[in-house]
């Protein structure tokens, strides 16, 4: 019987997912081996009867340029009880499996962590090999290396934000904009950098002071009268979602939001809009102040996880595949790939990366690196102290709009 891999792809989609899982099946096909591919995500390791084909080169030349993910995906998290119970391991008899290929964000990587070490303990001649992939760009890739699907998830979203900011110019208004992103703020900031929208808020800006809702609609009106001062009726406010994540639950309950949560026991903030949610804090503020200003909300986020990918991710999935094959076939296991920027690859291990609570924590914006000050120094709009009398005419305490002091940089 032939030497057999097997793939999964856990968590929500990106661009890029049908190029790695097809790049990986070309190259390991092309190499002589059997490759499988196993639909749900996690939960066909722990099922007695899981969902699984044979990817065949016709199949995967088909499908590795498009968008989506041809193995259905799945955020099901194993329990202990499932490790100890549950675990398939006569899939991989069965089947001869020798390598076990996982695509996935952080909670997918920190479950290929919890993997890893149970193949270990068990001494099943399992390896197991993780993709990292994700558009919130959170993955501890060195160097800033980004996770495969962030840049095409950017593009989209660029397109998007550069379109909604035509209608605010075209319209006199303003546009309040969130973007994906559950614990940090590459994509906001992305697509705020490459659209100059003159107001991002994410997570990591708060580094100096607790973030409150107060805050955020304090920053947003910042950029809106200083732009009043500019003689501007218009512009955008890019908000990560990341924000909300972030918040008290206490005071997102007092604005009358339901937030439930989801197995890995984060705010399933995928079932309210943040942008509605930040719309009418502010409209609620302009009232309060008596600024006139019209804004509208939009929403970006599951319309940009399952585009095309760009050619950028076009050719990284494939470097990352190839990858995968060359760590299996250096022996190496227990590791996430890595391709730096002169296409070679390298085992980052998962032990290595985890935190005291086993997981892989998140990578958040490096707020005083370059990308971001440049950002929020050359790009960015907002009060300052030589605006105090300008901005009077607008709101009596320009002071507690200064961006300065509401995040006490």
């Amino acid at each position: 019987m032939k030497d057999s891999i097997i793939i999964l792809c856990g968590g929500g989609p990106a661009p890029g997912m049908n190029a790695v899982v097809c790049s990986v099946a070309k190259t390991f096909l092309c190499n002589g081996f059997r490759v499988i591919g196993l639909h749900g995500g996690y939960s066909g390791l722990f099922s007695k009867n899981p969902r699984y084909e044979d990817l065949d080169f016709l199949r995967a030349d088909y499908y590795f340029n498009r968008g989506g993910s041809y193995l259905e995906m799945s955020r099901f998290k194993p329990t202990q009880e499932d490790f100890e119970k549950n675990f398939n391991v006569d899939l991989f008899k069965d089947n001869n499996i020798k390598l076990l290929v996982t695509v996935g964000g952080d909670d997918t990587a920190s479950t290929a962590n919890r993997i890893a070490k149970f193949l270990e303990d068990k001494k099943y001649p399992i390896r197991n090999i993780h993709v990292p992939k994700t558009i919130d760009n959170d993955l501890p890739l060195p160097n800033n290396t980004p996770t495969f699907g962030f840049n095409s998830a950017k593009n989209e979203g660029a397109h998007i934000a550069s379109t909604v900011y035509e209608d605010a110019r075209t319209s006199g208004n303003w546009l309040l904009i969130s973007a994906m992103g559950r614990s940090a703020g590459h994509l906001a900031l992305g697509i705020g950098e490459a659209t100059h929208c003159p107001m991002t808020i994410i997570p990591e800006m708060f580094n100096k002071t607790g973030i409150c809702l107060d805050k955020i609609v304090k920053l947003a009106i910042s950029a809106i009268i200083k732009r009043k001062i500019m003689g501007i009726r218009y512009g955008t406010v890019v908000v990560a979602e990341g924000v909300f994540h972030d918040l008290d639950p206490e005071e997102i309950k007092a604005t009358g939001v339901h937030m439930s949560y989801d197995e890995h026991g984060h705010p399933e903030l995928g079932k309210i809009s943040k942008a509605v949610l930040f719309n009418d804090l502010l409209e609620q503020e302009f009232k309060k102040i008596g600024l006139k200003v019209k804004t509208r909300p939009v929403e970006i986020g599951y319309d940009v996880r399952c585009q095309d990918p760009i050619a950028f991710d076009l050719t990284y999935c494939t470097e990352l595949a190839m990858g995968v094959y060359e760590l299996y076939q250096k022996g190496e296991t227990g590791c996430m790939v890595y391709v730096d920027h002169e296409g070679y690859s390298h085992p980052l291990y998962l032990k290595d990366l985890q935190g005291a609570d086993g997981k892989i924590p998140p990578r958040r914006v490096n707020i005083n690196g370059g990308t971001a000050q440049n950002y929020f120094i050359h790009i960015c709009q907002f009060i300052t102290p030589e605006d105090y009398e300008a901005a009077k005419a607008y709101v009596p305490n320009p002071e507690d709009y200064d961006f300065m002091k509401i995040l006490n940089w």
